[in-house]
């Protein structure tokens, strides 16, 4: 068994890290951080798992990399930006292979991330060396990694959708409109006003705008499979789910459609490249130009990302639709997913 740690394994990434790796074949958890639940074991803070041995065993610690990397070989950061960067040095220095689930190495460009998060790069020596945690993409340099950056869940749910697509010569680069709607656990746990039931029951509300922290990302992948700067409008929303993204890109076609005849070959090109491209992916599922469209439903607690489009002829556009769970595509599973690859392991194992 491969020990791993999780430090910050009280938020919601950490817990669901928690769950998938007390079911996973080959690894086994070691330690866990928490500043807040230092000294309780997972059963007494997740009574959810205290079915499981290892969760009466394993108490939480104070995060600190010397511990770690004596005790594991793989740890999972679910820490905010900044605090991840701070632990990933040290367990780096001592050998210890490191999953990032923050934002703190996603971005190649010191200066793209102060000007998103508004402070210098704790780190910037590590920025070149990070690899960024999108399997589909990044498959090859993820298992030769010592540093993976775990794809963030918006840039998930819009990149898997339109990188083949650009890579492909179908869509223009520019002109890239996103919409997307987040379940409130996207927020972290934590207390703010903004997040508690009576506010977001009932409710939605865009956030974020016009330069939320995860276009920097969307925009770096984008101008690399374009080969071109890509600028794209990403507009947010808040809903009353606790988990699940449902995002519609907005994309102008490279061939001009303007009937029911255009906008069906365009429409077959579109099918022929996401099979070219996904086919034989296991967590892609493609509905295609059909009745069936993605719905947060089909991927609650799974590590899919479902892809459906529709053609429009009166607009000439591309509308591509896509849904993902946050918490496991857009975090923890695809994290999961990596470290599989990371480990030389089929990148299903834990995840069926």
């Amino acid at each position: 068994m491969i020990k791993v740690a999780i430090a910050g394994a009280s938020g919601y990434a950490g817990e669901e890290l928690v769950r998938l790796l007390l079911r996973h074949p080959e690894v086994e958890i070691s330690a866990v951080t928490s500043r807040q639940h230092a000294g309780k074991t997972l059963a007494e803070v997740f009574p959810k798992f205290g079915h499981f041995e290892a969760a009466h065993r394993v108490p939480f610690i104070l995060p600190d990399a010397e511990v770690l990397a004596d005790e594991v070989e793989y740890t999972f950061l679910a820490l905010p930006h900044g605090v991840a960067a701070e632990l990933a040095v040290p367990l780096l220095e001592k050998g210890c292979r490191v999953l990032d689930l923050s934002a703190d190495f996603r971005l190649r460009s010191p200066e793209v991330y102060k000007e998103f998060y508004g402070k210098d790069h704790p780190a910037p020596e590590l920025l070149s060396e990070a690899v960024y945690g999108q399997p589909e993409t990044y498959r090859e340099q993820i298992r030769q990694a010592r540093l993976v950056a775990c794809a963030g869940c918006y840039p998930t749910s819009i990149l898997v959708p339109t990188l083949p697509l650009l890579k492909s010569g179908l869509i223009e680069p520019q002109g890239i409109i996103a919409d997307s709607l987040s379940g409130v656990s996207g927020a972290g746990r934590k207390a703010d006003l903004g997040y508690i039931y009576c506010e977001c029951n009932e409710s939605a509300r865009p956030y974020g705008i016009p330069k939320h922290r995860h276009l920097s990302e969307i925009e770096q992948e984008l101008s690399l499979a374009a080969g071109e700067e890509v600028v794209m409008q990403f507009t947010p929303h808040l809903i009353p789910l606790n988990r699940g993204i449902l995002t519609t890109l907005y994309l102008n076609p490279m061939m001009e459609v303007h009937d029911k005849e255009s906008a069906a070959e365009f429409s077959s090109k579109v099918e022929d490249v996401y099979r070219q491209f996904y086919d034989q992916e296991p967590f892609i599922r493609i509905d295609g130009d059909s009745g069936i469209l993605p719905d947060i439903k089909n991927v609650v607690m799974s590590n899919v990302i479902e892809l459906g489009w529709k053609v429009d002829p009166r607009t000439g556009r591309l509308l591509v639709l896509s849904t993902i769970d946050n918490l496991m595509r857009g975090a923890s599973g695809q994290a999961v997913q990596c470290m599989n690859l990371m480990m030389g392991l089929p990148e299903t194992t834990g995840l069926m």
